[in-house]
């Protein structure tokens, strides 16, 4: 079996744009431990506020799988370890388990520490001595081990037989720099197990995108825990990704580590925790990306609805993703039909599908000329299909909308108000809204007018909003593609709208936006006019 150890909320926190609020690191505690992480890294202790407050709320919170471990350096040069002030702020979080980091490389030792070899061991044995004799399970993190074997071998192995003396349960070789490769993970397991019977471990950086096949590599070489972050995340180009290393593990190597049948959780717990971080989901990451199942030529679509094997390498389930079809100019019918199906719109007889389907990919491909992308805007696709199969019908009609944006003063806010008519059922209104620019004046005014109308509108939120400029040579008459995700209580949705004028672009999103919204409800059985209309 194999331990995973994370450290997200450490190593990950460093990384650029990622920021954990007190709540959110208790958050993403819980919801590892939930998932079956057996270490959970809560922070550094010695190095801020944030950290300490981590671990004095985390005492609160039972937890059924998850150890917390409390992360620090060995001790300064010139302190006994009962005195140094980072090592009590270690023993002080009453955390189980404490995590030491202490240099290997002898480069480090004259230049970063500027002590001497034997000083550098001293402060390794001593500092995991004194951690034991209060009470902590000490995990031992080999600090830049991979470049300071290459360096010099026989000094780095003795810093692990220190490790090991002063009473390490496991040592971990580090691969700080991210820069060793996959075939040198091997020899150097083999060397060190000659050397230290203490269980070893990996923690593999990504400065060279290998973090995964290193972490990997070391598991086939007898490392029995494996440190990592969730996507990735940490300083310079993250950390080993354990949203990849967990399933392969499981279901490439059948090396058991969490229970298998949280793997199914993977990708939940994955955006759960971008967001959390405060950064968008990277679309394409192995196994919980968006892209990670979605199929776009017309050839690879045929395939995979006649066996999804054919181009999947495990099914999307298993890491509770989807499988998704794109539609584009490369699409054939395959992804239509595909499309039609799970949107349950029915594309006529044979006779009827056939002729649908071309007029359907005739006009795709066209839009697409045009400067439409339909891949993040499914919610767009799904209406233009039932327009093009006359299943649709508008909910409203426009009578036309102005947009005012002004300022009045070099002191004073832009301020934008959008007036707009609508028509209902021969019914008409007229409103208007103000807004912090001119796209959200005009969403407001447009949702206050159909409100009336539509209550459950009130439910729809716009969560999302890109300007995409088509046609760089053109500069300001450029056309521009604007695509919205909108979402409710039941899921999230996207469409998109182009025109060289930004606020057409954004009227034909924001239209498709509340259309699908509406459709949506309608076809699950809701009311979704008023009594009176």
């Amino acid at each position: 079996m194999v331990k995973i150890y994370d450290t997200t909320l450490r190593d990950g926190s460093q990384g650029e744009g990622v920021t954990f609020t007190g709540t959110s690191k208790i958050n993403v505690a819980k919801a590892l431990d939930d998932f079956g992480i057996h270490y959970v890294e809560g922070g550094w202790p010695g190095s801020n506020p944030k950290d300490i407050t981590f671990f004095n709320n985390i005492k609160r919170v039972r937890l059924k799988n998850a150890k917390i471990a409390a992360f620090g350096s060995t001790r300064r040069t010139n302190k006994k370890p009962d005195e140094d002030k980072n090592l009590r702020s270690i023993v002080k979080t009453e955390a189980p388990v404490a995590t030491i980091f202490g240099k290997s490389w002898d480069l480090h030792v004259r230049e970063v520490l500027r002590v001497t070899p034997q000083d550098n061991l001293n402060m390794i044995e001593d500092t995991i001595a004194y951690l034991k004799s209060e009470g902590m399970a000490v995990v031992y993190d080999a600090e830049h081990f991979f470049d300071g074997y290459k360096a010099k071998p026989s000094y780095a192995l003795q810093t692990l037989a220190t490790a090991q003396r002063g009473g390490a349960e496991i040592i971990v070789l580090a691969d700080t720099n991210g820069g060793v490769l996959p075939h040198e993970i091997g020899p150097v397991f083999k060397e060190v197990q000659k050397r230290i019977s203490v269980p070893l471990g990996i923690h593999a950086h990504n400065d060279s995108g290998l973090a995964v096949a290193v972490s990997i590599e070391a598991v086939n070489h007898g490392a029995v825990q494996v440190q990592g972050t969730i996507n990735g995340y940490g300083e310079r180009c993250g950390n080993a990704d354990l949203c990849s290393i967990i399933p392969i593990l499981i279901l490439k190597m059948g090396i058991e580590c969490i229970p298998e049948k949280n793997l199914q959780k993977l990708s939940v717990l994955s955006r759960y925790v971008s967001e959390l971080a405060n950064l968008s989901h990277a679309r394409k990451m192995p196994f919980v990306g968006e892209s990670a199942f979605a199929h776009k030529g017309g050839v690879h679509v045929d395939a995979v609805m006649k066996n999804p094997k054919s181009y999947e390498h495990v099914d999307p389930s298993l890491v509770g993703n989807d499988r998704r079809v794109l539609v584009s100019e490369l699409s054939g019918k395959s992804n239509v039909y595909y499309k039609a199906s799970k949107y349950g719109i029915d594309l006529g007889s044979l006779k009827d599908r056939s002729k649908n389907t071309k007029e359907i990919l005739k006009k795709l491909k066209e839009l697409e000329e045009s400067g439409y992308q339909f891949e993040g805007a499914e919610g767009s696709f799904d209406i233009l299909i039932k327009k093009l199969t006359n299943q649709f019908d508008d909910y409203f009609t426009l009578e036309g909308f102005r947009v005012i944006t002004e300022k009045r003063g070099p002191r004073q806010d832009v301020l934008s108000e959008a007036t707009i008519k609508v028509t209902v059922d021969d019914e008409k209104e007229l409103t208007a809204s103000e807004g912090v620019g001119p796209v959200n004046a005009l969403d407001k005014a447009l949702r206050k007018a159909l409100t009336i109308f539509y209550p459950t509108l009130k439910e729809m939120k716009l969560v999302d909003y890109k300007v995409r400029i088509l046609e760089t040579n053109k500069a300001t008459e450029a056309m521009v593609r604007v695509l919205i995700q909108s979402s409710d209580s039941t899921g999230m949705w996207g469409t998109v709208g182009v025109s060289q004028n930004i606020m057409e672009a954004s009227w034909l999103a924001l239209v498709d936006s509340i259309s699908y919204k509406l459709m949506k409800d309608e076809k699950a059985g809701r009311k979704i006019k008023t009594a009176n209309v």
